[in-house]
């Protein structure tokens, strides 16, 4: 086939989930690399770390696809004394680009919460909290069961779908589960609109001891972990990409980036 250069991947990309999409404080798009080098192969994983680009090097590969961003903030020094700057460097050595793509993946229905939502088996889903009412875009989504489960049942059937090692959730204010509204990552912040919609069940990750209060006997929050909640966005891009480009090398990242261990 005709050689595929970075551009090109970034293109397929951003017209999937447009950069404008992202949140404020978001660092999505290619943030190492010469949009102009031909692609190699891509590697597909949650986080860019060392051991992804040295796998990525190890394998022929020279671009690595993420969805959490290896830089947030400016670096204003490249020293290798922390895993940022020596991931970068590592990169920039090996001629490996970086991209990222996060909330504007996060923000699209076609994102990283219906992903969620497919694997929970939910219908009828929707945007939590649209950011505006003439597009259908925004943070979190709400579905619900054909059928109801026990609180038993429901917890058992996250585990296995979302494939999480603990759950931390509060206390069920009934029998059975209906409606859930969840978020990818950390979605705290949606909290209170999951109330508002009547949801029995609010599922994210990455709350706070005190923020378990916030339940306030109005829903029952669990918390399965940022990783599992966003480990499947891999496959969403893998979809994209490997549509637009049917003969291009796309590989899943071997690494499990998850700094979280379960006893």
């Amino acid at each position: 086939m005709s050689q595929v250069k970075i551009k090109e991947i970034c293109n397929v990309l951003e017209e999937w989930a447009p950069l404008k999409y992202q949140e404020g404080y978001d660092n999505s798009g290619l943030i190492v690399g010469d949009p102009e080098m031909e692609v190699k192969g891509a590697l597909l994983s949650l986080d860019c770390t060392e051991d992804v680009i040295q796998e990525a090097i190890d394998n022929g590969i020279n671009m690595v696809i993420a969805h959490h961003p290896i830089v947030f903030s400016g670096l204003k020094k490249f020293n290798g004394k922390n895993y940022v700057e020596r991931t970068v460097i590592k990169a920039i050595k090996h001629d490996v680009a970086i991209y990222a793509i996060h909330t504007n993946l996060d923000n699209m229905p076609h994102g990283v919460n219906l992903k969620i939502g497919e694997k929970l088996g939910l219908t009828n889903l929707t945007i939590l909290a649209p950011k505006s009412e003439e597009e259908n875009i925004g943070s979190g989504m709400i579905g619900e069961f054909r059928e109801e489960m026990s609180a038993e049942e429901f917890l058992g059937h996250v585990k296995m779908n979302l494939e999480t090692g603990a759950i931390r959730y509060t206390n069920f204010l009934k029998d059975s589960v209906k409606t859930v509204a969840f978020c990818g990552g950390s979605g705290s912040f949606l909290l209170e609109e999951g109330k508002k919609q009547k949801a029995d069940v609010f599922l994210s990750s990455d709350f706070k001891y005190h923020q378990f209060f916030d339940a306030e006997n109005d829903i029952t929050i669990v918390d399965i972990g940022h990783f599992e909640a966003e480990q499947f966005t891999k496959e969403l891009i893998y979809k994209e990409v490997s549509e637009k480009f049917p003969k291009f090398a796309l590989h899943f990242s071997g690494i499990n980036t998850n700094p979280v261990n379960y006893y």
